[in-house]
């Protein structure tokens, strides 16, 4: 862990900014392989097929997303690392065979056709998609674990490498069947997915070779080991946390499946999801930056939290520039490849959401004070709070108002995020007190 005693603006930035190029290059992903799809037969099937195959991914790999946080604030010798890696590979295996017994044909059918209500089209692609993703949660949280590691170790720059390294698979894999085959785009986006983190978590792991063999060095007998008891208590509300979050992704296609100009909606929101995760992953990588940089006795607390407030209110202002502009258009149908029909109905729902980029910088912040205090309960409350919120919200928008379904859902998400962030105001000034903040 860091030094905090003269925490500087410049050395937030300079921390930060490594973090927020690696989530801000993962973020580029989405819309370019959305914008590959949209380009290749049949946009409409195939990028509601690659929006449900990724959700589905995404709540599959949720238990094991925290493990960048665990690894941060826990492997603090030889002895920690070595047991949180076990925990590692334990929740890696476990997650993989989940997604094999979700793909089991009579399981697939029921949750995607008969709760989802995916017409049979869609519902083939979607589970050709999942196929192909197999491995991509279970490399998810292998590298998410090493990256922990180098980050609690000052080696944030090695993390943005890795990053560059699965950009550049992800690229060659997708151009490379894009112009060299005539696959569904849906093959498309799952194999470049596949093929980058992959490439990304060897890579990881490699570079964190050097700090694990100085880490085992300056081991001495009297470190404190940790216990399997001691993770669980620390991560299950993680991971809960995670689960739940990402848990919203099916209930949303759920509720899509069944709106207003329901395929259209599907189609259009990964794309939309796409363009806003280019500015939340900014607020994304900034939870590492406080829980690495806050000190023990939270001396950093006043400096980081003027500092995530000054770029959360810039990232709104510059999504905004694109929400309320020509700009909007621009990248929906000349960037993502979107048709025209499909580029204007995603308008009204990107003027909703573009506030979300804030309140993620909000949470992120909130969450990392709670993680560092130790008090990591309220964490999952909070997402409990947020999740009920988007349900309930996109039910009654839905059934009631009878809105456009992307429109629902982005209402809906920024709906429950907002309950989130108040609920958290009252843990967080419990966990600053005993600062004396």
């Amino acid at each position: 862990m860091n030094d905090n005693t003269d925490l500087t603006y410049l050395k937030i930035f300079k921390f930060w900014l490594p973090l927020a190029a690696t989530w801000l290059m993962m973020s580029v992903e989405g819309p370019f392989i959305s914008a590959i799809i949209a380009r290749m037969p049949d946009e409409k099937f195939n990028l509601a097929a690659y929006g449900v195959a990724f959700s589905f991914a995404l709540i599959i790999e949720a238990p094991i997303i925290m493990l960048m946080s665990a690894s941060t604030a826990l492997a603090k010798n030889y002895k920690s690392f070595l047991k949180l890696r076990k925990f590692t590979y334990v929740s890696n295996f476990t997650i993989t065979f989940v997604m094999l017994i979700f793909l089991f044909p009579p399981i697939f059918d029921f949750v995607i056709k008969d709760l989802v209500g995916l017409i049979d089209e869609v519902a083939k692609l979607t589970y050709t998609g999942l196929l192909i993703l197999i491995p991509w949660p279970g490399m998810i949280g292998y590298r998410r674990f090493y990256q922990g590691v180098l980050i609690r170790n000052d080696q944030t720059k090695k993390v943005a490498y890795g990053t560059v390294l699965r950009l550049t698979a992800m690229l060659i894999t997708s151009l490379s069947f894009f112009l060299l085959t005539d696959v569904a785009g849906i093959i498309v986006g799952a194999s470049a997915l596949t093929a980058g983190v992959t490439v990304e978590g060897l890579a990881t792991k490699f570079m964190a070779n050097k700090v694990i063999a100085t880490i085992k060095e300056n081991s001495n007998v009297i470190d404190k080991d940790l216990s399997f008891k001691q993770i669980y208590h620390f991560y299950y509300p993680l991971a809960l946390m995670s689960m739940i979050s990402l848990a919203v992704h099916p209930v949303v296609t759920f509720f899509l499946g069944k709106s207003f100009l329901a395929l259209e909606s599907l189609a259009i929101l990964p794309v939309i999801n796409s363009l806003v995760f280019i500015f939340r992953s900014l607020g994304l990588s900034y939870h590492e930056v406080v829980v690495a940089l806050i000190g023990e006795n939270f001396e950093g607390f006043e400096k980081l939290k003027k500092f995530g407030l000054a770029t959360g209110f810039l990232i709104i202002f510059l999504l905004g520039l694109i929400a309320f502009t020509p700009l909007s258009y621009i990248w929906m149908h000349v960037v993502s490849g979107l048709s025209i029909e499909l580029s204007n109905l995603t308008a009204a729902p990107l003027m909703v959401i573009f506030i979300l980029p804030g309140l993620t910088f909000l949470i992120s912040f909130q969450r990392a004070i709670l993680v560092v205090g130790g008090d990591t309960s309220p964490i999952t409350l909070a997402t409990v709070i947020e999740v009920s919120g988007i349900i309930a919200a996109l039910f009654l928008a839905i059934n009631y108002f009878n809105l456009f379904g992307a429109t629902a859902a982005t209402l809906a998400y920024v709906f429950g995020r907002i309950l989130a962030n108040m609920y958290l105001v009252k843990p967080n000034l419990t966990v600053l007190r005993r600062f004396n903040l």
